[in-house]
């Protein structure tokens, strides 16, 4: 489970590098996590081994892979889960340079653990594969859009000499984004139409229609 945790981290967190994290920009949400905890669950349960490969296969291919697009993502993504979604993820796997899968813990210790661990290393592109000017880029992108932002919540000056607070600017992008959002779906009445035993196909649509 803590392998596929930090296999969602990396996946997730490589998307702020742009086009050197994944050629294209994919949806991934913790609800991905989720589906994914709930199968492996179910295939696991009662089989004198774990089905690493069938497992790879299923996060891969349909729930990660579900969202992916581009063949060279495709072969990244299944990469990182023969890297994380091995036997030795069980015992002492290296998860990237100085983070070795913990010892297994309680709730709390593992919070504690990653929280306050002194040997937790620290935020960087070598975490995710890549090479640390892989930080240069993002870092640019993010000033970039923060003076962008900054610059749009100015008043602006009108024909009619009117001016707009800044208030008023950001009221009016909150509506605008509004009234683009589509209507929820009832997803307490899409729940109860699907079995209980639920497909991977069927976890991958209420994900889907909840994100």
């Amino acid at each position: 489970m803590f392998s596929m945790c930090f296999f969602h981290a990396v996946v997730v967190e490589r998307k702020k590098f742009g086009p050197l994290g994944w050629n294209r920009v994919y949806p991934y949400n913790a609800g991905d996590l989720t589906t994914c905890m709930e199968v492996a669950a179910n295939y696991i349960e009662d089989r004198p081994k774990v089905p690493w490969e069938d497992l790879r296969y299923v996060f891969g291919e349909i729930m990660y892979g579900g969202h992916i697009t581009d063949d060279w993502d495709r072969v990244l993504c299944m990469a990182y889960l023969r890297t994380f979604v091995v036997p030795e993820c069980c015992d002492s796997l290296q998860l990237a340079p100085g983070l070795e899968v913990p010892a297994p813990m309680t709730y709390n210790e593992y919070m504690d653990w990653l929280i306050n661990g002194e040997d937790f290393p620290q935020e960087s592109p070598l975490l995710f594969g890549l090479h640390p000017n892989a930080e240069i880029n993002y870092r640019t992108v993010q000033a970039d859009v923060l003076f962008r932002t900054i610059n749009e919540l100015q008043p602006k000056q009108h024909g009619g000499g009117d001016m707009l607070s800044a208030q008023e600017v950001v009221q009016q992008k909150i509506e605008e984004i509004r009234e683009r959002l589509p209507e929820p779906h009832n997803l307490q009445d899409l729940a109860e139409r699907l079995e209980d035993e639920r497909t991977p196909q069927q976890h991958v649509f209420i994900r889907s229609v909840s994100a």
